[in-house]
């Protein structure tokens, strides 16, 4: 039997230890498109091409193209409601953490401190020569050159590709955050793309609760205890403002 609304946050009132897991769903209503779906960039784009090291450094122009796009769009994008409410949980309890699949790093930008960034981070690039990470500033996003300042390397977006291994430490992270918590918040995710849709199963196999905010029914759905089928901003909001 699920949670009420009002047991879910009697039983969060009671954690001291909080994971979160976002994907693409708490970006979308910042006007960030997702990548699967009917109408997700993976649909108009194709993958080998662009999201592949194989492709990638096969027609490095054309993948940088595709990914230049993709940052001056999310260049455009600001925390909305769901990212600033996770940023106001935060100082409330002893350990909090968000796990996030996005890359646009607005988590951070929306104030929240302890973010495990499981895909990568799009502002940030990695020369494939020397593995030195550089920072990426919006507003120069239309001068950036795309070899390394320093040895004139190829640079790559730091961003896992299909294929790549997640980042150890990130990762590794994660699962013990995942395995530690007394509540896991669910928020935005198809909760399919593995190992991400992992975690919140070793929360449930910890005793730990699962509450998911998603307006769609997913994988995830029949084993939360407590679900509530709302967007995020919609959904967090409504959750935390009588908490």
């Amino acid at each position: 039997m699920k949670l009420t609304l009002e047991e879910a946050r009697k039983a969060l009132k009671r954690a001291e230890k909080v994971a979160v897991l976002t994907g693409a769903g708490i970006s979308a209503e910042s006007g960030i498109p997702i990548f699967r779906g009917k109408d997700g960039l993976w649909q108009k784009h194709e993958i080998e091409k662009v999201a592949t090291l194989t492709g990638f450094l096969a027609d490095p122009d054309y993948a940088w193209k595709f990914h230049s796009e993709l940052m001056k769009i999310i260049s455009k994008a600001k925390p909305n409601r769901a990212h600033y409410v996770l940023a106001e949980m935060e100082p409330h309890f002893p350990e909090f953490h968000v796990i996030t699949q996005n890359v646009d790093n607005l988590h951070q930008e929306a104030g929240s401190k302890n973010v495990i960034e499981l895909h990568g981070n799009i502002w940030r690039v990695k020369c494939l020569e020397e593995e030195k990470i550089y920072p990426v500033k919006k507003e120069e996003l239309e001068k950036f050159n795309t070899h390394c300042p320093k040895c004139g390397g190829l640079l790559k977006p730091d961003v896992v590709f299909f294929g790549e291994p997640l980042p150890k430490d990130a990762l590794g992270k994660a699962l013990t955050v995942s395995a530690e918590a007394d509540v896991m918040f669910v928020v935005g995710t198809s909760a399919v793309v593995q190992p991400a849709a992992s975690l919140p199963f070793i929360t449930k196999e910890n005793r730990g609760l699962i509450f998911e905010f998603n307006p769609e029914t997913t994988a995830l759905t029949k084993f939360a205890d407590f679900s509530l089928k709302e967007p995020a901003t919609k959904g967090l909001d409504l959750f935390w403002k009588e908490f």
